[in-house]
């Protein structure tokens, strides 16, 4: 089973986030810092909303965070792109047989419209929301209620993921973990290196 994320490992979106952060921050009268990105990078929504409510202190309630942050990504995930070789990847997995999933952390929202703009939804046997699940991918736990979701084994999966901590959940939960390069988590890209069983630069490495 291969499974992978969305969100900077199949679509170009992280730069998404990134602007709405720093848009959102600056309405209210806060800096964006590495201490800020590192508590919202990669998690669920609600896990952000209140990292931020609590790191700012702020009188608004995680839903009215959360409302705003929609308000800002709007029809951003219309015309995210695919990263490069994604499209072919797919393809050729999807010839060969290879069963496949989606394991994200992405808004089931932006994650739908963004597989539906792009023709993926059929290369899919699920879809996975951790925000459904309710948890961050960091943990070994999570990854394996994912492959229990699948009707897998973790060690019948191979899962790629461009963030650090999801590939180290995944890696300890006995899955074999493809680090995907994205220049947003440059900063982690040794560490990736060290940990994933391969690190690709982009899905055209692998056909």
């Amino acid at each position: 089973m291969l499974i992978f994320d969305l969100d900077g490992t199949l679509i170009d979106s992280n730069g998404v986030w990134l602007e709405v952060d720093k848009t959102f921050l600056a309405r209210h009268g806060y800096a964006y810092s590495q201490a800020y990105h590192d508590g919202v990078a990669h998690s669920i929504l609600p896990n952000c909303a209140l990292f931020t409510k609590n790191f700012f202190h702020m009188e608004e309630s995680c839903e009215e965070i959360m409302a705003e942050w929609m308000e800002l990504a709007k029809d951003a995930y219309h015309s995210v792109p695919l990263k490069p070789g994604v499209r072919a990847y797919l393809d050729r997995c999807r010839e060969a047989g290879h069963r496949m999933a989606v394991f994200t952390a992405s808004v089931p929202e932006h994650c739908r419209t963004a597989l539906a703009r792009h023709g993926l939804e059929d290369c899919f046997e699920r879809v996975i929301f951790a925000q459904e699940l309710g948890a961050d991918k960091k943990s070994a736990a999570v990854f394996r209620q994912a492959a229990e979701l699948l009707g897998v084994s973790p060690r019948e999966c191979v899962f790629f993921d461009d963030s650090l901590s999801a590939c180290k959940g995944a890696k300890a939960a006995g899955m074999t973990v493809v680090g995907v390069r994205d220049p947003y988590f440059h900063g982690s890209e040794a560490d990736m290196r060290e940990l994933c069983d391969q690190y690709i630069s982009g899905f055209e490495e692998l056909l």
